[in-house]
């Protein structure tokens, strides 16, 4: 399995062949306009930094190694009632289990969570704002106990928006030692444990 980050909060998860894109975004701040050939596509919500699936080519004639499922979540705290719905999709191929969050905007409750604990990679929001932050991050990892924790959706120099916290803030919760700062955007995720940040290339 591969997996590539995109920018923000769009990942390519890839299996014999097969790419699933995940929130696919438009005009985020720092980041090149998104173009990308893929299988399926797959939005957790319907902003424009989740759901622009034009940018995103389909390919016909793959046969899908994935199965994917999905939790139904918050973009708030507040019971949607500021930001609506968010959805958590779960893929499985190769033995590997990937969650991405979405904009997930709450805490998890306990029937949530025990259909992601021990997922092997978790795709997560730590920026605040519009999602949780980087704290509460801490404590969806803290109940999850992914082998594999890649941040996503926040600011990190010229990338990201400006109204949302920083990836530091995100990382200096965990020993040094556990955190992989990548030279590339594209990973093998069955070779790390601990944190994963891979580097953005338009």
């Amino acid at each position: 399995m591969k997996i590539t980050w995109l920018g923000h909060s769009c990942f390519c998860v890839e299996s014999e062949g097969y790419r699933i894109v995940l929130d696919p975004y438009l005009s985020v701040r720092g980041y090149a306009p998104l173009h990308v050939r893929a299988n399926r596509v797959l939005c957790s919500h319907e902003h424009f930094d989740h759901n622009y699936r034009d940018a995103v080519t389909l390919e016909e004639g793959t046969l899908s190694p994935f199965t994917v499922e999905t939790v139904a979540t918050l973009h708030d705290d507040q019971g949607g009632t500021l930001r609506g719905q968010n959805t958590v999709h779960i893929l499985r191929a190769e033995g590997q289990t990937v969650v991405h969050l979405g904009d997930l905007g709450h805490q998890l409750m306990q029937e949530q969570a025990a259909k992601l604990k021990g997922c092997d990679v978790l795709l997560i929001p730590v920026g605040g704002t519009y999602t949780i932050d980087a704290a509460g991050a801490k404590q969806v990892t803290e109940m999850l106990r992914p082998r594999v924790i890649v941040p996503m959706h926040y600011r990190r120099g010229e990338l990201g928006f400006d109204n949302i916290g920083a990836l530091d803030d995100f990382l200096c919760l965990f020993p040094k030692e556990q955190v992989h700062l990548l030279e590339e955007n594209t990973f093998d995720p069955a070779a790390y444990r601990g944190v994963v940040v891979p580097r953005y290339h338009a």
